[in-house]
């Protein structure tokens, strides 16, 4: 979808601009507090199930999270690194989130009822990931109403909402959400 790359592209270029700063300083913390590697390496599967290394801040060393990811993790900013992914055309901003062959075996969704979600680029945010944390259920419903309402109306909420996220915390924002009578979302 010609919109989809150029929404992708556009959000890059403004995100780099408004916060290429805040990826400096998160980077800079992590090194300062944490020491190295400054970024984690993952296999998750993209689109039509490809396989491509996903990037994100470290937030753990050996099995406990870190000083800096703590924080990084309640306010979704370790999530920012993946933006490494979109400039590599293997993630869009908006999408399914990209998951990884253990976790699409331990949920079902390793057959043809299933295989629709990979028909678009996983994305560092969604519908999914705003609503997320009740159930599985839950994830598949929202990754198939994103598919359906696809739009660069429902992208532009989407990214906005995480960006609140962002500034006050993922519970804060959930549970707004959740509360709200209507989100626009059929």
């Amino acid at each position: 979808m010609f919109w989809k790359k150029c929404f992708d592209g556009l959000a890059v270029v403004v995100g780099l601009i408004l916060i290429g700063w805040v990826l400096g300083l998160i980077a800079l913390s992590i090194w300062i507090l944490d020491g190295r590697p400054i970024l984690f390496r993952q296999q998750r599967l993209g689109l039509h199930k490809q396989p491509f290394s996903i990037y994100k801040f470290r937030t753990m060393q050996n099995e406990v999270v870190t000083k800096s990811g703590q924080f990084l993790r309640q306010t979704g900013l370790d999530e920012l690194a993946q933006i490494l992914n979109i400039l590599q055309g293997d993630m869009s901003v908006v999408g399914p989130r990209p998951l990884t062959q253990a976790d699409v075996l331990r949920l079902g969704w390793d057959d043809v009822y299933h295989a629709k979600r990979w028909a678009i680029k996983p994305g560092i945010t969604g519908l999914a990931q705003l609503y997320g944390g009740r159930s599985a259920k839950v994830s598949w419903h929202m990754d198939q109403v994103y598919q359906a309402q696809m739009s660069w109306w429902l992208d532009t909420r989407v990214v906005l909402w995480s960006l609140a996220v962002n500034v006050l915390g993922k519970r804060r924002v959930r549970g707004w959400l959740m509360h709200r009578p209507t989100t626009g979302i059929n």
